[in-house]
């Protein structure tokens, strides 16, 4: 009986629709379109918030099966359930499709994956048979949680593969694709049961078919970093944003017009912008239609990202050179763009206010551009600034310098989610007994959100990212500056997981070199992580430099720092050795002048051509040679020591690893070469293996030798 009133109430709704000419949207899915998870589904289900937000000139139908597949051998089909009856005598003016989440069971993919677009044609074309009119929009697949039981053993992998293959379907059949994962994927706390969206996800999916079907995204919006006083990537950057669908936008710069694009149904422009030379300032405007935006002070020169945790965070009016440095840092050519947590990491406990704003991923607070000036540069990153200040004085070209730095955060903070959960899912569960995470980390996270310990945290996997990162999505950085790992030193072999991802991940969002390539590799989109890493490589660009962490008595340094060194070798990219330069009890020290003096040099050899800029001497091998121990720089060096002593902390040791000090001798060649009475035969040698290193072998220049433990081949 219910069965027939519901089909008659249908029918007149439909009826009603069609005497009053409005439009009819079909919202055909599973349980996620039905509501599942949500207590008052009736209202709260996407459809039924989509419904209020169309308003009366729309009706819209909710045709959700809880469990259904798209494919037709699937184990609940779509098309055998009495939702496809009624969503086809609806004759829907638009229909909305998400379809697929289900067919990640083991059961369907696996085994029928080769039906799949099949299927899906035929769905489209039995709307289109009730309604010839019929718009059609796909939906790519909301996220599935990291805790889902199938995560790991293929359900995360299909669920990717579906979505994909949901964009070709688009593509190839010239229907319109929304975006059901980008809204809710930094938002895991709105997955009730890591799949179904609550309320607050409902709503977001509402919003996302709303301006879908509407085209209205609010007008032309851009990245925060886009104000007066910015500074644009010479040689060429993008220029992207959102703008209602199907506007028109053109970009220019004193009144030159640089491009121009169309906003696609997502709201979506990019424009490639060529600045070939670097201009002190200039007006740059964006047009979308009769929407204008004009943006002054606008220069073209070099711009670098810095970030990590507390010692790029340090602060220069902290540094040991700050009274010198304030009184002298006015220069319009260097500009500042700083990202700083509304609430710290310290030892207290964060109050309501705080804990609702840090899940709601609000925790930086938004500052424009400003130019370097005793009034702005106080509080901004120590290190970030003497680094731009040295390319600045350097290149004679303006400089744009962004850090986003928070204290105590580890690295896998930093790394986008979808990054994290295909390579490395265990990190996220049972965070609060992980043991890839530091005690510290565990226990400050728990000290700040103890009024509600579900809540959302700086520390945790991917919030860094999702809170700050994404904000800077599609700007373009010349490179970027990474200073982090002690809240990572641990767990060394973790850390080089980790360090490998968020390299890769961010040289190909954040950095010029990556979108060089893409413009000139074709199909790089569809290229795997691995080739993506290759092509890059390729480019013979090091646009990721490492800070290596300073001395301190803390026992698993000399090991995490030895892992850094590794990396630095394996990975191609710059080392910025600090071993010299900290303190035994205190993990901040405050010679940050040195520190971004020493990433500044090594940008200005690396990236701009200053071939005799100072480099820190790197050892790559070691050979014996009789009971000698003959080390191998990577670049000829004349060495020395700071303190004019002998060369100190080298030690050898034979199969046992009983190490003992051993004796220094440079040759005339440069080559260093190591001998201890009590080891005949050479198995292991080391250098500076203390956590607060006493090594005092430098360049002539100054600059040290890094700590190292190597095998004696």
């Amino acid at each position: 009986m219910y069965k027939y009133l519901l089909s008659f109430l249908l029918l007149l709704t439909t009826l009603s629709a069609t005497a009053r000419k409005v439009v009819r949207v079909a919202c055909v899915g599973n349980s996620i379109t039905y509501g599942t998870g949500i207590a008052n589904r009736e209202q709260d289900a996407y459809p039924a918030q989509l419904q209020r937000m169309l308003g009366k000139d729309y009706v819209v139908g909710n045709f959700g099966k809880p469990g259904a597949t798209l494919l037709r051998h699937g184990h609940r089909p779509y098309f055998q359930q009495t939702e496809f009856r009624e969503a086809l005598q609806f004759k829907g003016d638009i229909a909305v499709i998400h379809l697929g989440i289900n067919d990640t069971d083991p059961r369907n993919w696996p085994n029928f994956r080769d039906e799949f677009v099949g299927d899906y044609v035929a769905l489209m074309d039995s709307l289109r048979q009730a309604n010839p009119k019929v718009r059609i929009i796909l939906s790519r697949l909301t996220p599935i949680r990291y805790d889902h039981p199938r995560f790991d053993s293929g359900t995360e992998l299909w669920r990717r593969e579906i979505s994909e293959t949901i964009d070709r379907i688009a593509a190839s059949q010239g229907v319109e694709l929304i975006d059901f994962y980008q809204p809710l994927i930094a938002h895991p706390d709105w997955l009730g049961d890591g799949i179904h969206p609550d309320p607050r996800g409902a709503k977001v999916l509402a919003e996302t078919v709303y301006k879908g079907i509407t085209g209205n995204y609010g007008g032309l919006q851009l990245s925060p970093l886009f104000s007066d006083g910015m500074v644009l990537q010479r040689g060429g950057c993008y220029v992207h944003g959102l703008a209602n669908a199907g506007a028109n936008v053109v970009v220019s710069y004193e009144g030159r017009e640089l491009g121009k694009a169309v906003a696609n149904n997502r709201g979506e422009w990019r424009i490639w912008a060529v600045l070939s030379q670097p201009v002190e300032s200039g007006t740059l405007t964006i047009a979308a239609g009769r929407e204008v935006k004009r943006f002054k002070d606008v220069a073209v020169g070099e711009v670098w990202l810095c970030s990590g945790q507390s010692n790029m965070a340090f602060k220069v009016k902290q540094a040991a050179t700050a009274q010198q440095t304030i009184a002298q840092c006015n220069d319009k050519g260097l500009r500042l763009y700083n990202m700083t947590p509304r609430w710290e990491t310290d030892n207290v406990s964060w109050d309501s206010t705080a804990l609702a704003e840090v899940d709601q991923l609000r925790l930086f607070e938004a500052h424009p551009w400003e130019v370097a000036s005793p009034e702005s540069v106080g509080d901004f990153s120590a290190v970030a600034y003497y680094m731009g200040k040295m390319i600045r004085d350097s290149l004679k070209v303006p400089v744009g310098i962004v850090c986003n730095a928070v204290g105590g955060t580890p690295t896998e903070a930093w790394i986008d989610r979808p990054v994290l959960e295909e390579h490395f899912s265990q990190i996220f569960r049972n965070w609060r007994g992980n043991d890839f995470v530091m005690d510290w980390v565990r226990g400050r996270a728990a000290k700040n959100v103890a009024l509600r310990p579900e809540a959302r945290h700086p520390y945790h996997p991917a919030y860094c990212y999702e809170a700050g990162m994404r904000l800077l999505e599609g700007y373009t950085f010349k490179g970027v500056a990474w200073y982090q790992g002690e809240s990572n030193a641990h767990n060394a072999t973790t850390y080089a997981r980790l360090l490998r991802l968020l390299q890769e991940s961010w040289t190909q969002r954040f950095t010029q070199t990556a979108q060089a390539t893409e413009r000139v590799v074709a199909g790089l989109d569809s290229l795997t992580p691995q080739l993506r890493l290759q092509q890059l490589a390729f480019a013979k660009k090091h646009p990721f430099y490492l800070v290596q962490l300073s001395s301190i008595e803390r026992p698993s340094w000399p090991w995490f720092r030895e892992t850094q060194r590794s990396l630095a070798q394996e990975l191609h990219l710059p080392l910025i050795v600090t071993s010299d330069k900290g303190l035994r009890r205190d993990v901040h020290p405050p010679y940050k002048a040195e520190v971004g003096e020493r990433l500044g040099r090594a940008v200005l050899r690396n990236d701009y051509g200053f071939a005799h800029s100072p480099l820190s001497p790197e050892v790559t091998s070691a050979l014996r040679a009789g009971s000698s121990v003959w080390l191998t720089l990577a670049t000829p060096i004349r060495l020395t020591t700071s303190d004019q002593q002998p060369m100190r902390t080298f030690e050898v040791a034979g199969a046992d690893e009983r190490f003992y000090p051993a004796t220094a001798e440079v040759t005339p060649a440069g080559q260093l070469v190591l001998s201890a009475e009590a080891v005949k035969l050479p198995r292991y040698v080391r250098y500076g293996w203390q956590p607060f290193s006493e090594g005092n072998v430098v360049s002539s220049q100054g600059l040290p030798l890094s700590t190292f433990r190597l095998e004696v081949k």
